[in-house]
């Protein structure tokens, strides 16, 4: 654990997700980690969250003004990690998309890579032993670091 607290690598899924529905188990996740954490960010992986949250998709649910807060917070609060170029040679996952995101975690040694996609959720046995910890958004809220304190 770093001083400021847990790294926490958040997958754009969970972002997204935590921005939709308040109080879900992505949304209580990011606030935690903004709380009492941090969230780690390559170039690649805040790249991919601004894809994603520009689609029109989005546009009924969220406000452009909410999105925009979004990534200026990160942008402000984020513990940035440039990923070697060692890394990207390494494929871990099936869809290779989603290899940024354990890029990410391997490069800033994070505590955790958070994430509801299945296709990295089924590498948590595998990557252990890299060091890279994958955990659903309900899963990380239930570890002492993010229980609610009274």
């Amino acid at each position: 654990m770093n001083p400021c607290g847990p790294s926490v690598v958040i997958d754009s899924n969970v972002w997204i997700s935590g921005l939709l529905t308040k109080e879900g188990a992505p949304a209580q996740l990011t606030r935690q980690v903004v709380r009492r954490g941090q969230p780690v960010l390559t170039l690649e992986t805040f790249e991919e969250l601004k894809q994603r949250l520009w689609k029109p998709k989005f546009d009924r649910y969220v406000s452009m003004e909410d999105r925009k807060q979004l990534l200026h917070d990160l942008d402000a609060l984020a513990f940035w990690v440039e990923v070697t170029k060692t890394f990207p040679a390494q494929a871990f996952c099936r869809d290779p998309e989603d290899d940024k995101f354990i890029h990410a975690a391997l490069a800033a040694g994070a505590d955790w890579l958070v994430t509801g996609d299945k296709d990295l959720l089924v590498l948590s046995e595998n990557l252990l032993s890299a060091g890279v910890r994958i955990i659903s958004p309900a899963d990380a809220l239930q570890l002492p670091e993010f229980t609610p304190r009274l």
